[in-house]
């Protein structure tokens, strides 16, 4: 009688050992390499409820799980360290498209305030003409007139005038 059961005993440490590991491969299976690092108690929980419910009818309850010293296989290993660096690129990129969209708008408001006011874009381009002479460089300024960009302005309204009346 003793014999068998222990031989129950030793069945149900495996069955539970198996259900154990399959529940952890679908957990790690299921997040990313960050979430498993940053929410193992919660994954721990998650995973101690769907052992649990599995056991539960053996008359097995299962009171604690902890995720320690998990070994992921190399494959696995590699297709996690490519979503991660998938995931810092799009971080990345995202970062930089909002910086640019910033940038743009602070350009747009910038222009804006230089178009309510033409002096500003006088004073502007002596300053960008100080910056340039305080570098020591090779480079030529040319300077032309706000009336030029005026003109230039002029010209280019009238020209869908004209094509218009044709």
């Amino acid at each position: 009688m003793l014999c068998s059961g222990f031989h129950l005993w030793a069945v149900l440490l495996e069955a539970v050992t198996q259900i154990s590991l399959t529940t952890l491969r679908n957990i790690i299976g299921h997040h990313t390499l960050d979430d498993v690092l940053k929410e193992k108690d919660k994954l721990a929980e998650e995973m101690r409820k769907t052992i649990d419910n599995v056991t539960e009818p053996w008359g097995v309850q299962v009171q604690m799980v902890e995720m320690k010293d998990v070994v992921i296989p190399e494959s696995m290993q590699r297709a996690m360290a490519q979503e991660a660096e998938a995931l810092r690129e799009k971080r990345a990129r995202i970062i930089k498209a909002e910086a640019e969209m910033e940038a743009a708008q602070r350009l747009r408001d910038a222009a804006q305030v230089i178009m309510d006011s033409p002096a500003g874009l006088e004073l502007r381009r002596m300053q960008m003409i100080t910056e340039v002479g305080a570098e020591q460089n090779t480079m030529t300024v040319v300077m032309m007139p706000s009336e030029f960009v005026s003109m230039a302005r002029a010209f280019a309204e009238m020209k869908p005038r004209e094509t218009k009346t044709d």
